[in-house]
């Protein structure tokens, strides 16, 4: 169980070196009454990177999770998202943020993996089209123990041009099935009701509430 002095903390550290993440576990878990930090919030922004070795979301955001807390001492929380396209087999999947195999800022990364993803999908059928954003994540303590777990997924499909100025990453040319708008026409406050990464964040504050509860 989580243990008392955690819980009464309330805070909680995101491995995560993209701002964007960040902001959006913020959002979410900063109205349900969580201190977030980020990893240059508590000097580890240039701790190593572990090797995210696992084949699922699930596994590399527990390989993640207990590798930070021991390195900052602190509660922390990893994910693990990408993007999942059905015609593609399942890809780019756990290989989303570097498939296009192009070195650069995060924005030089987005393009080219963005035009990746159109080449692939060049003559492919509307209908054959689908995909989903999903999302693991995982809170672990510094002593080792995992804490929670969670998952979210956002299901829709991929447009034939890049829409938008919001979001980052594949969300110009994802197209939310609910809406048939794309993942950057929503405002930061649509997307974290509707995200993959929002309904995650969702789910483990509700397990860390839980586990609060039980451990008084």
């Amino acid at each position: 169980m989580i243990g008392d002095a955690e819980a009464q903390m309330q805070e909680v550290v995101v491995a995560s070196g993209n701002p964007h993440k960040v902001d959006e576990v913020r959002s979410v878990l900063g109205a349900l009454g969580w201190r977030v930090l980020s990893l240059k919030d508590v000097g580890a922004d240039h701790a190593p990177e572990p090797d995210e070795s696992g084949t699922t979301f699930a596994q590399n955001a527990r390989i993640k999770a207990l590798a930070y807390a021991s390195v900052v001492g602190r509660l922390v929380l990893a994910d693990d998202s990408g993007l999942v396209v059905d015609a593609l087999g399942g890809e780019p999947g756990v290989h989303s943020a570097r498939w296009a195999g192009v070195d650069g800022d995060r924005a030089t990364r987005d393009a080219a993996n963005n035009a990746k993803l159109l080449s692939r999908l060049s003559g492919v059928a509307d209908a054959l089209r689908t995909a989903r954003f999903v999302c693991s994540m995982c809170v672990a303590a510094k002593d080792g123990r995992v804490i929670a777990q969670s998952e979210g997924v956002l299901h829709g499909w991929i447009g034939h041009e890049a829409r938008g100025v919001h979001g980052f990453g594949y969300d110009p040319l994802f197209r939310v099935r609910s809406s048939g708008v794309s993942g950057a026409e929503l405002t930061p406050q649509q997307k974290n009701a509707l995200s993959h990464r929002g309904s995650a964040t969702r789910a483990i504050a509700h397990s860390l509430a839980r586990l609060a509860l039980a451990a008084r």
